[in-house]
């Protein structure tokens, strides 16, 4: 197995840690050339001490110096580790609104620039690529506080609206990767600023985002009733909005409250909410974007499919797969969203004890948005339990999955 040279591991791990040259050889004791001999193997390292101290400086364990590629690692490339955990809880822990209040306002980017980088974020979360979004995250919030408390007037609305976009997106993908608490903060966050932004579909987006992570949190039931309470108020709302965008938001309200009644077991809402879910798809015509929901007839059926691995009806969420998604466009979907249902897919199969099957959903869905897969502590629950329920050694494809992955063969 092919392994990037110590020095290149060092320079890896230096550069995520946001360190110049000099300051790493600063921290270290070390001259900057000591430093840049080191990483481009011109120099050996091979003191024990000197590993052991250069570990502690990049906060790391040791042996991820000592071992592998950190691309075939799941706390490296693909995910995300304590120390860009912490910077984003720090990023979302300012307070540059009533700082300003007291204070000069911080010098803010242009709002044209900072709706780009939202943007390419959303993007970036879409195509389920969550390494790199949440190294970007921790610039990405200051940037957006900055901007929220810098501006006033008519530039202040747009402000609020893209600093909870940020939050939406953060918590979005902090509830991926398992770090639920920080998910329902800024998911939380993003609700006061929606109302600042005075956008009633943005508040409702950022209600799913807060659910999700009640949800994540374990509770479901509150999920639901938030779901669904805040769903009615977008259908009877009569803002100025597109028709389009109103739809989507509440559509996919209604999905969210479908998932949460399935974790309670509530199989007459599940059917409900997604009848009303359909409809509301039905009207939209075809699956869109709008509010970045994805919301459409596909995403109807992706949603009732994971329902029933909610409820532990595994045969029926395969059936739904062959039977309906099959003649729609899944194809067409983003890679985060056809990822996640053949990671629901790989659930279901496990829960019908066909380990095959379910090791070839993780396999599919690897290749569409690896992040998805390997970065995921629901889809390492299942690739533990096919490893497990696998009579023999497992196929190669799966066993290097499961390497990639940190599980354990």
């Amino acid at each position: 197995m092919d392994e990037l040279p110590i020095g290149r591991r060092v320079a890896y791990w230096r550069g995520r840690r946001k360190m110049s040259q000099q300051v790493f050889a600063d921290r270290l004791g070390k001259s900057k050339s000591w430093v840049d001999k080191i990483e481009r193997g011109v120099r050996r390292l091979d003191k024990f001490s000197v590993l052991y101290e250069i570990a502690d400086i990049l906060q790391i364990d040791v042996q991820l110096l000592l071992g592998k590629d950190p691309e075939r690692r799941t706390d490296t490339m693909n995910c995300i580790d304590q120390v860009e955990v912490e910077e984003i809880r720090a990023a979302l822990e300012r307070y540059d609104s009533i700082s300003a209040y007291f204070d000069a306002k911080p010098d803010p980017p242009p709002l044209a620039d900072m709706g780009k980088a939202v943007t390419h974020a959303w993007l970036t979360y879409q195509y389920g690529r969550y390494g790199m979004l949440t190294r970007a995250l921790p610039k990405l919030l200051r940037d957006a506080q900055a901007a929220d408390a810098a501006y006033g007037g008519e530039q202040a609305r747009r402000a609020a609206n893209l600093l909870g976009q940020v939050y939406q997106i953060a918590s979005s993908v902090l509830r991926k990767l398992g770090e639920s608490d920080l998910s329902w903060l800024a998911a939380d966050r993003s609700i006061a600023v929606a109302q600042r932004a005075d956008d009633q579909l943005l508040a409702g987006i950022a209600t799913t985002r807060v659910c999700n992570a009640l949800l994540a949190m374990g509770r479901p039931r509150s999920a639901l009733e938030l779901n669904v309470r805040i769903a009615d108020r977008i259908e009877l709302g009569g803002g100025t909005d597109n028709r389009a965008d109103r739809l989507s938001v509440y559509g996919i309200l209604l999905l969210q409250g479908a998932m949460a009644a399935a974790r309670t077991g509530d199989t007459s809402t599940v059917v409900d909410l997604l009848a009303e879910a359909s409809d509301a798809a039905r009207e939209l015509g075809s699956d869109q974007n709008h509010y970045w929901t994805s919301f459409g007839p596909t995403n109807v059926e992706l949603h009732r499919a994971a329902a029933a691995v909610e409820l532990g009806d595994g045969g029926r969420a395969v059936e739904i797969h062959r039977t309906r998604i099959v003649n729609l466009p899944f194809d067409a979907m983003l890679p985060e969203r056809r990822a996640h249902h053949l990671l629901d897919q790989a659930r279901a199969y496990s829960q019908m004890g066909d380990m095959a099957n379910a090791g070839e959903m993780l396999l599919r869905g690897d290749r569409l948005a690896a992040s998805e897969i390997r970065c995921r502590p629901i889809a390492h629950e299942v690739m533990s339990e096919v490893l497990r329920r696998t009579r023999g050694a497992p196929p190669s494809p799966i066993a290097e999955l499961a390497e990639h992955m940190g599980v354990g063969v």
